[in-house]
């Protein structure tokens, strides 16, 4: 399970973030290319924009059940 605690400094405010787990598989940003990105420097995803219609929330919350490190994260804060 992601760990607020550990999220990356380029996730922008709000309920989804990703943290230091991820291995970088590309899993969210072919899922969910909308709301994550790629950290070229580090090797790691984050969300660069917060889902803002059903279908970008509908592949957020995908793009978060598939990660295979639970390194994507849903807080509910909004």
């Amino acid at each position: 399970m992601a760990d607020k605690a550990n999220k990356y400094p380029e996730n922008v405010p709000g309920k989804f973030y990703v943290d230091d787990n991820c291995i970088d598989c590309d899993l969210c940003r072919e899922t969910a290319p909308a709301s994550f990105t790629r950290q070229d420097d580090g090797g790691y995803s984050y969300v660069f924009k917060q889902p803002e219609t059903e279908e970008e929330l509908a592949k957020a919350i995908e793009a978060m059940e598939g990660c295979p490190v639970e390194a994507i994260g849903n807080d509910g804060d909004q």
